[in-house]
């Protein structure tokens, strides 16, 4: 028994050598995350009601040749227009999002971590505003997207902060930081 419990790390009684777990320092990041999320989305809400104000109805504009235009686009689905039958699961998804993001910010210590995660939540209330308040309806709202990249999927500022926060979250994790802003080998 004692073998066992030397190879899975259990403590004997009376053994004060094992260290104490890392404790994360510092601030809470919440201020951050809170100011990352808000700029994400009022840039995301700012360029969606330009983009109908100007964009809709109107000729595309070129930004680069047919590399790259600006095209106002309504899309009812996710992400390359898949899905336009399910709006209100897309809709109960970034809901989901919004409240795990909010839950887990509670733990959080790490910065890195606090940019990805609010990058995710501007996001998500911005495409979830969207879903919210456009028509053809509440929960059924079609996305605003604008930017048309040639032989790509149109996307919004919204989608382009969630990629950035999803790829930051990938490599945070493959480097072994945590949220709560301990570092892990394994």
């Amino acid at each position: 028994m004692a073998e066992a419990e030397r190879i899975i790390g259990t403590p004997e009684v009376g053994d004060d050598t094992q260290p104490e777990p890392a404790q994360p320092k510092g601030r809470r990041r919440i201020t951050a995350l809170l100011v990352v999320a808000l700029l994400a989305y009022l840039l995301d809400l700012g360029s969606k009601m330009l983009v109908v104000a100007k964009l809709e109805h109107q000729v595309p504009i070129e930004i680069i040749g047919d590399l790259l235009k600006f095209e106002a686009v309504r899309n009812p689905g996710a992400a390359f227009g898949f899905g336009e039958a399910f709006t209100i699961i897309f809709t109960c998804i970034a809901a989901t999002v919004i409240v795990v993001i909010v839950r887990l910010a509670r733990k959080l210590y790490s910065l890195p971590w606090a940019i990805a995660l609010g990058l995710l939540l501007g996001g998500a209330l911005g495409n979830l505003t969207d879903r919210i308040f456009r028509s053809p309806g509440v929960f059924r709202g079609a996305v605003v997207d604008f930017i048309a990249p040639a032989h790509f999927a149109v996307f919004n500022l919204a989608d382009s902060a969630i990629v950035c926060g999803g790829i930051l979250i990938v490599l945070l994790s493959f480097r072994g930081l945590d949220p709560d802003g301990t570092v892990h080998k394994d």
